[in-house]
């Protein structure tokens, strides 16, 4: 009976170590950033109320995510981190939410902050709005066009059809 040599069992633990961390790597979470990213001079300056403008806002911390609407003055930076694993659906880990209200002057009212803790899941309704017509099958799709064109324009068979001149 013959064992297998030193070498060939090195060999062999060292091909299974490296599929061992292949799969391991293969399955990490991939962290994706969406969203407004702050830079190190943006959160270093903070906005101070009664003392920034519109223009120093926008200087500092670049154009907002979105805006509020009806006739609001607030600026909404959105930042979120995502976390995504293998197939599953991607699951939010973290969210900071910076409004920055101005006031009729356009000049910094307040600045509030807000985590994913303030988040609420909205349900959407699931119903349908119903339209006037009919609802077309695949072949009708398909074949609902054929026979209503005419092939040559009617100015055309009325002269006896081709390009003649009179």
């Amino acid at each position: 009976m013959s064992f297998p040599s030193v070498r060939f069992v090195a060999v062999r633990c060292a091909m299974a170590l490296a599929l061992a961390g292949a799969a391991a790597g293969a399955c990490t979470p991939i962290r994706e950033s969406h969203g407004w990213v702050a830079d190190s001079s943006s959160e270093n300056a903070a906005v101070q109320p009664g003392v920034d403008t519109k223009s120093t806002v926008m200087a500092r911390m670049g154009s907002p995510s979105t805006t509020a609407n009806f006739g609001a003055n607030d600026w909404y930076y959105v930042t979120a981190l995502q976390q995504n694993f293998a197939y599953f659906k991607p699951k939010t880990t973290a969210r900071k939410i910076t409004v920055v209200r101005f006031n009729t002057d356009d000049v910094v009212a307040s600045v509030d902050q807000f985590g994913l803790e303030k988040g609420k899941i909205v349900n959407y309704a699931g119903q349908k709005t119903p339209t006037r017509g009919r609802e077309l099958g695949l072949l009708e799709q398909i074949f609902g066009t054929v026979g209503t064109q005419l092939p040559i324009p009617e100015d055309d068979r009325d002269r006896g059809g081709g390009d003649r001149r009179n």
